[in-house]
């Protein structure tokens, strides 16, 4: 990953300074080269990089939705104390910040796609780049729109044509342009032309871009089961044909480097704060309990004892699965009503006199989640499988039974998490064996979704995609959760379906700001998504 995009940032200022040096020949304003002059391959590996960063850490997803979907707790309170934002739904000082992170970047990131697949559109040879281009922006906005809602994509990225104010468009029509837009893109790939170069995900390969671009097309199709049944079955239908992940071999998990772009989800569990006030939370952990699940010792420990060591990023807890317990959402340590020592499973203060951490021996997430060499999963095959599962259960047309792509996504999901390293190694054997030990309930359809959606809740929380956890959980309403309502919260006691808009929105843009607020009945953080349950 450090190689790929070293090579963009070097490439980028030679070919700069040789427009200097050429100016009177060349004649071209150099902040508007075009393909002759700037390889637009270089763009590929930022735009990765930049997609799968504002996915994890301080962009949003650690601060809110890992604790709206109640997979991590924290005791924090108000303040400065920005984990309050997720676990008790109540504003810090910076939450303004937070909330436009999303926004701001991936439409930046979207217009570095869209430059790309320009450029690349002016030189014959890079119909794949340019195709890349396509969904690299549908793969953005779309993530966009999940979070915010009605979002601006006809007339988006269009500020060099004079459009500056641009419409929101609403998600029932929205999602379709997407899906239309990533058909197009995958209906131009040719594997017997020119490969992308400098790609950090797929070294190239067309055949599994395809793969990539038919399963992000099968996730699109599935958030619409509920308002739109019929396109939803007509692109699931699409993307089977076309070909999705066989295996986790083809899965989008993206390297990424330490010193120089570093999963941010690491950056934040390695800030000292963080690393004490961050739990894994109660359902959670109960859950991988009751299932005497493998990946329990794997993912969570118990700090060593006393505030300091609960404070180290590098001190190493006990992963024993026996004594692992997950911290309740929505209290502190405040000494009040809501003081997590007035909890009835509260396991004792850890340490004694001026190193006591009041927290407790509450299980944290193990040294994985804090490397910063740590991937991003961007889409795996075991969460397709899941999403398969699920369209299966609903009568939907697939390749096998809903039973039989639950036990493929269950074995998927544990050999993905082989990704963060040595240390997280399951073997094949041991996830089919949990598999067969824990088959689906096709008692009924409700209780084969609600296992089906339990299971897509824990894994993609495990593995660090917050975001997507929380988008699934709209969806299906799976697992059902109980709300937070602590004093001075901004959702009135629910569990947030939405990010507010950005604030700048209602003055750079606000005519078309207040049609989409209205359109959606309120910019609010509980307004509900036009496809969510």
């Amino acid at each position: 990953m450090k190689r790929y995009l070293n090579i963009f940032f070097i490439g980028f200022l030679l070919i700069l300074s040789s427009c200097d040096d050429n100016f009177d020949e060349i004649n071209t304003d150099p902040n508007r080269a075009g393909a002759d002059i700037f390889d637009p391959n270089l763009i590929l590996p930022n735009v990765l990089a930049g997609y799968a960063n504002t996915t994890v850490g301080y962009s949003g997803s650690i601060l809110f939705q890992s604790m709206w979907t109640q997979t991590l707790a924290s005791t924090t309170t108000g303040g400065a104390n920005y984990y309050s934002n997720g676990d008790k739904y109540v504003a810090s000082g910076s939450i303004n910040s937070y909330i436009q992170n999303v926004w701001n970047s991936d439409f930046a990131n979207a217009s570095r796609a869209d430059q790309m697949e320009k450029l690349s559109s002016e030189n014959p040879d890079l119909v794949n780049l340019q195709a890349l281009g396509k969904m690299m922006k549908v793969l953005n906005l779309s993530f966009i729109t999940d979070i915010y809602g009605d979002i601006p994509y006809s007339e988006a990225l269009m500020a060099e044509e004079g459009i500056t104010q641009p419409v929101y468009d609403k998600q029932e029509v929205l999602y379709p342009a997407m899906l239309q837009d990533l058909e197009s893109a995958l209906n131009a790939m040719d594997a017997s032309q020119r490969s992308p170069t400098n790609d950090p995900l797929y070294a190239g390969d067309i055949s599994k871009w395809r793969k990539f671009g038919y399963s992000l097309m099968l996730k699109l199709a599935m958030r619409m089961v509920n308002s739109n049944p019929t396109e939803a079955q007509s692109y699931l239908a699409k993307a089977l044909a076309g070909g999705i992940f066989a295996s986790t071999a083809d899965e989008a998990v993206l390297p990424m480097d330490a010193d120089n772009f570093p999963n941010t989800n690491a950056n934040s569990l390695r800030t000292v704060d963080d690393t004490y006030e961050v739990r894994w939370s109660k359902p959670l952990i109960d859950y991988l309990v009751a299932n005497d699940d493998p990946r329990l010792g794997i993912s969570a420990e118990v700090p060593p004892a006393g505030l300091a060591a609960n404070f180290d990023p590098n001190s190493v807890g006990d992963s024993d699965p026996a004594i692992q317990i997950g911290l309740p959402n929505g209290y502190d340590t405040s000494g009040g009503a809501t003081d997590i020592s007035n909890h009835p499973d509260f396991p004792g203060p850890s340490g004694t006199g001026d190193d006591e951490a009041k927290i407790g021996n509450y299980s944290r997430p193990t040294g994985i989640y804090r490397e910063r060499s740590a991937p991003i999963f961007i889409l795996t095959y075991g969460e397709i499988q899941l999403l398969l599962a699920d369209a299966a259960a609903r009568g939907y047309t697939t390749p096998g039974s809903a039973a039989q792509h639950y036990s493929n996504g269950i074995v998927g999901v544990m050999l993905s998490m082989n990704s963060f390293g040595s240390a997280t190694q399951l073997t094949e054997a041991d996830a089919l064996a949990f598999a067969a030990a824990n088959p689906l309930d096709v008692s009924s359809t409700e209780a084969s979704l609600e296992m089906i959606n339990k299971q897509f809740w824990a894994s993609t929380g495990l593995m660090g995609n917050f975001v997507e956890t929380w988008n699934n959980w709209k969806r299906t309403g799976y697992p059902v959760l109980t709300p937070v309502n602590f004093s001075g919260n901004f959702s009135n006691g629910q569990i947030p379906l939405r990010q507010v808009y950005p604030s700048s929105e209602s003055s750079n843009n606000p005519d078309n700001f207040n049609a989409a607020v209205s359109n959606m009945g309120g910019d609010t953080w509980t307004t509900k998504m036009w496809w969510a349950k």
